[in-house]
């Protein structure tokens, strides 16, 4: 989940001061915060531990299941079939956007897991429903769902389980991306501080056309603060959680679950990208190292033995891209945020106790490992391949793809994903034929800005698309 770009003058943290950020912090605060840290008490919690972490992470439900098992066996019954698939596991994991867990998880795809319903066993979900993806055929714990429909999955299983259930906002506008931060204030408007079920709900200023892209884990470790807006500091064991507001989750459970997730927080530092594993051409690649030194390097790092990363949120004005993201999700979830349980947690030290989120310019400049990996780019995912990213008159307007995985589906002359252009799609359509068609002229949906590139030749593009391979 999503904390936003908001909480004014919150004091810092450690989470590091993107470009723009709004934070308070003389020069007395720091020394006396440098001394202050040295006295903070030893922690009686266990120190994290990877190893826990991981297996937290793939053998826990850590929030109460959806839906009965009956209804994820027979959603091919809400598909308009009259029959069921002969290989059903495949077309599930196909209509929906799922994939081979690569590790024990029975017969689901991962991203879902059997959980406990208020009476017997069901199917929920976890962690890896978006952060479970493929690339080349194969999964990856760590790696964004680019092929996920997550509204289509929710809403097809409520019906085949035989709930009347209207979802309340859009989960996903197009396939591949995700209303995350609309999940957070959501879920949140539904919670007190001190995370009880609130009487009412509350208005957060939820909106329907935040898309995302979800970042890959194995950044996580490079990063001081994280998320698209860089409000929120990457230690955050909290932040995490937020998934976990499921509306039976009770705080003794947040409680409770707290110390897993230190360990999942610790496990993630650990993930690596995987590399590129086609042929490089090294004299082209070294010549693009040159022009990223020069280009590029200042937002989004250096790489080899010795690698930086400045943690830059470039403001909005600047980068130009689609704000929607950055707009929507605003002050009434920051203040919300900043005053419940998420943002209460324990530091170790006693001057500047509490993670809380806060306001930036615009949006943090990722590490770039594994891009090779992470199509489709942008924080929302509106351009499909690195070429377009280094060329705008390159990026396809309205466009979809085959939201497969296979070499066959690899664009390994512009890395990213094939796409075919289309036109834009018929609103007639049903949600889950018109969701795998991105159109970027739509809210939240714009192609625009980054354009660095743009002034570079055919050549250097082509030098740093191989270089980029390298990361």
């Amino acid at each position: 989940m999503i904390a936003g770009n908001f909480s004014r003058f919150v004091p810092y943290t450690g989470a590091g001061e993107p470009e723009g950020a709004n934070v308070f912090r003389p020069a007395l605060i720091l020394t006396l915060t440098a001394s202050l840290s040295q006295l903070a008490p030893a922690a009686d919690a266990e120190a994290p531990s990877a190893e826990r972490g991981y297996k937290a992470l793939t053998e826990t439900a850590f929030i109460r299941a959806f839906w009965p098992r009956p209804g994820v066996d027979s959603a091919w019954k809400v598909w308009g079939l009259t029959e069921k698939p002969a290989d059903y596991d495949r077309a599930f994991r196909e209509r929906y956007g799922l994939h081979p867990a690569p590790y024990p998880n029975g017969d689901l795809p991962m991203g879902l897991r059997k959980a406990d319903l208020l009476v017997g066993k069901g199917v929920g979900i976890d962690c890896m429903v978006c952060h479970g993806g493929s690339i080349l055929g194969k999964s990856y714990v760590g790696l964004g769902n680019t092929s996920l429909d997550i509204h289509s999955l929710f809403e097809e299983l409520a019906k085949s389980s035989g709930a009347k259930v209207k979802l309340q906002y859009q989960f996903s506008q197009v396939r591949g991306t995700s209303e995350a931060g609309a999940f957070a204030v959501q879920l949140l408007g539904m919670r007190n501080p001190d995370l009880s079920l609130a009487k009412e709900l509350r208005d957060l200023g939820l909106k329907d056309d935040s898309v995302e892209d979800v970042p890959a884990w194995w950044l996580l470790k490079k990063k001081k603060t994280m998320y698209h807006v860089g409000a929120t500091d990457a230690k955050s064991v909290r932040s995490i959680m937020q998934f976990m507001m499921h509306p039976l989750t009770t705080r003794a459970e947040f409680d409770a679950a707290e110390p897993a997730f230190r360990d999942v927080r610790a496990y993630l530092g650990t993930i690596e990208a995987p590399k590129y594993p086609f042929p490089v051409d090294a004299e082209k690649a070294k010549a693009g190292a040159g022009v990223f030194a020069e280009h590029c390097a200042k937002c989004h790092g250096t790489y080899g033995e010795k690698p930086t990363y400045p943690n830059k949120v470039v403001p909005l004005a600047e980068i130009g891209t689609d704000r929607k993201r950055f707009d929507n999700i605003g002050e009434a979830f920051g203040k919300a945020y900043n005053e419940s349980w998420f943002a209460k947690e324990d530091t170790g030290n006693w001057f500047f106790p509490g993670r809380p989120v806060r306001v930036t310019a615009g949006y943090q400049a990722p590490p770039l490992d594994g891009i090779w990996a992470t199509a489709p780019y942008f924080h929302n995912g509106s351009v499909p391949t690195l070429g377009g990213v280094l060329d705008s008159k390159a990026r396809p307007k309205v466009f979809t793809r085959s939201f497969r995985t296979d070499e066959a589906d690899y664009d390994k002359t512009n890395v990213g994903w094939k796409v075919t252009e289309v036109p834009p799609p018929d609103a007639k359509l049903p949600g889950i034929e018109r969701r795998r068609v991105y159109d970027t002229t739509q809210p939240g949906r714009g192609n625009a800005g980054h354009t660095y590139g743009d002034d570079l030749t055919d050549a250097e593009r082509r030098q740093v698309i191989e270089y980029l391979k390298t990361l």
